[in-house]
Parts: C-alpha cells; sequence; structure tokens
C-alpha cells in the first residue's frame, strides 16, 4: 500500500525530518568530500543513527536515509568493490530502521504514527559532485541516467525502506527516468522532489507545473514537491503543484543560505520565519509533508511539531 495515503488518513500533516549533514557536521565530521555524508556511512555509522533518534525524538513521522551521495559509481572510485558499496547503500536503510524500532519502542503511541523511513535518491549530478544536481545540464541520456539509478533503487528497496525519496531532482528527464525505473519494482512507492530556481521553474528552467502535471498519472509516485531551495519560493511552488495534480505535495527547503558547488559553502542569512509559523503557511497553501533540508536542524522540526500537534 501506498505509505503515504496510509498516513494521511489519520494525520492531517506528516513531518518530515531535517538535514542530516549540518547535524553531522555539529558532531565533528568533515564532509567536504565527494561522497559527502555518505562518507559517514565508512566512518561512523552509529552517528547517523544517533541523528535519526535527535529526529524522531523532535516530532519527525519520517526519516530520509543517509544515501543521497551513496551510489555504486561514488563508492567504487573510492577503492570499494560493488558488493561492499551495495551493502552499505543498504546499511543506511538499517540505521534509520533501527532508529525508528528504537524510538517507537519507547513512544506514545496515541500521539503519533509509527514513522516511515524514506530511502533518498539523490540525483545524478551529486554523484558528479560538479553543481550540475543544480542546473540538470547532465547531457546523458534517459537510458543512461536509468542504468544508473537502477542498482541503488534494487539494494534500497530490497533494504527494507518503506518508501523511495527522489530528490533534489533539476529536472523532468530525470524525473521521467526514475518513474520508468521505479515501474521495474511493483509494491515500491516514491515521492519526486524538485530543486527550483524561482517561484515558478525547476533548477534547469522547467516550469513546475509541467512536472506535476507529468507525474499526477503515475500511481506508484505517492508526492510530488519541492526540496532544498529557498523558503521564499514555496508557497508560489505550491500553488502552482497544487493546481496541476491531485498527488499530496511535499516541501522540504533549505534554511534560505545560498549554496556555493564550487567552494562547496553556504553563505548569506537563513530565513527570517520561524519553521513553525512558515509550514502553518505551507500547510494552508496546500503542502501536507513537510520538513527540512539543507542548515535545518532538529529545533526546526520541532517547531513544525509544535504547530502540527499543538505540543
Amino acid at each position: 500500500m501506498n505509505p503515504i495515503e496510509v498516513m494521511l488518513q489519520t494525520d492531517p500533516v506528516i513531518i518530515l525530518d531535517g538535514a542530516m549533514a549540518t547535524e553531522l557536521e555539529r558532531h565533528g565530521c568533515d564532509l567536504n568530500d565527494q561522497l559527502w555524508s555518505a562518507k559517514i556511512l565508512l566512518e561512523n555509522p552509529d552517528l547517523i543513527k544517533l541523528v535519526h533518534l535527535d529526529y524522531f525524538e523532535a516530532g519527525a513521522d519520517c526519516a530520509i536515509t543517509a544515501s543521497y551521495q551513496a551510489t555504486i559509481e561514488g563508492m567504487t572510485k573510492r577503492g570499494l568493490s560493488e558488493a561492499e558499496a551495495i551493502t552499505l547503500i543498504r546499511l543506511s536503510v538499517e540505521l534509520a530502521v533501527q532508529a525508528r524500532d528504537q524510538f517507537w519502542a519507547k513512544a506514545d503511541h496515541s500521539k503519533r504514527p509509527r514513522p516511515l523511513v524514506a530511502a533518498s535518491i539523490g540525483p545524478y549530478g551529486a554523484y558528479l559532485a560538479d553543481g550540475s544536481e543544480y542546473r540538470g545540464d547532465y547531457g546523458v541520456s534517459e537510458e543512461a541516467l536509468i542504468d544508473f539509478h537502477r542498482p541503488r533503487m534494487k539494494a534500497l528497496i530490497e533494504a527494507g525502506a518503506d518508501i523511495l525519496a527522489c530528490e533534489t531532482i533539476p529536472c523532468l528527464q530525470e524525473a521521467r527516468a526514475l518513474v520508468r525505473l521505479l515501474q521495474e519494482f511493483p509494491g515500491a512507492y516514491a515521492w519526486i522532489t524538485f530543486s527550483a530556481k524561482d517561484e515558478q521553474h525547476i533548477s534547469d528552467g522547467e516550469s513546475i507545473s509541467t512536472c506535476a502535471a507529468w507525474l499526477d498519472r503515475f500511481e506508484q509516485v505517492s508526492a510530488v514537491g519541492i526540496n532544498c531551495t529557498p523558503p521564499r519560493y514555496l508557497s508560489s511552488l505550491i500553488t502552482e503543484i497544487k493546481r496541476h495534480t491531485s498527488k499530496p505535495i511535499i516541501v522540504y527547503p533549505n534554511s534560505g543560505e545560498q549554496y556555493d558547488p564550487v567552494t562547496k559553502s553556504w553563505t548569506g542569512p537563513s530565513s527570517s520565519e520561524g519553521f513553525g509559523r512558515s509550514a502553518r503557511h505551507w500547510y494552508e497553501c496546500g503542502a501536507r509533508i513537510i520538513g527540512g533540508c539543507c542548515r535545518t536542524k532538529p529545533e526546526d522540526i520541532q517547531a513544525i511539531a509544535a504547530w502540527a500537534r499543538g505540543e
């Protein structure tokens, strides 16, 4: 069954977690690496589990795994065998499941749903680590993208993820590839979230309305939305998506700071409006699945939970 649909039958809003990398860096990890947060799957996997636990305690109904930049190609470049790479990709799901089960064993089941584990599938550009994940100008075919994503998607599904999080997608071409690939796995579901450049267009310039309309017809697509995008663009983007799909709308923006893919650093101010207040506004616009992306923290998720549950 579609896990998003099931949860929304009893809960008006699903609360996602926040940034994994921000928390790993706060714990002293150096993520200036082509594998980014996936590097910690190799170095300190228990820390990833701890971050998942922190977000569940903050109120998250869903953990997104540390597999965004965990690819077969990226890990074999680091000297791992393909089998070792697949083991690490599966580990990202196992850590989130362990954290979820540990949290749920002590949680008050009357106050919230049993959390989901969403397996992150980052874009092809994340593997390239050249900033093209925010441009979408890959210069490769749809078939090549399908072949690239297939082994990771298979490993994540087999590891026991509840749903796939196909996130920070910069172009409709890659979304089409992911949906075609998803059809190779009957019974699996995924959300598709795009990175956006302004109030109406995703990163490569395609309109979000075109993307939402195309995705609307696929039953295995559980939700459509936006992530890793400045909060100031969300209201308009949500409105555009709502006009072109009946699927639940998912949003998890970054903090509002600007990312420089060359220096791999964040600059500028974060959004001045708190996530709790913003989440309420995004909900009123039509979003039903809400969380945070880069540079957001457990405190931001706690603020969303405080609004959503009146905590």
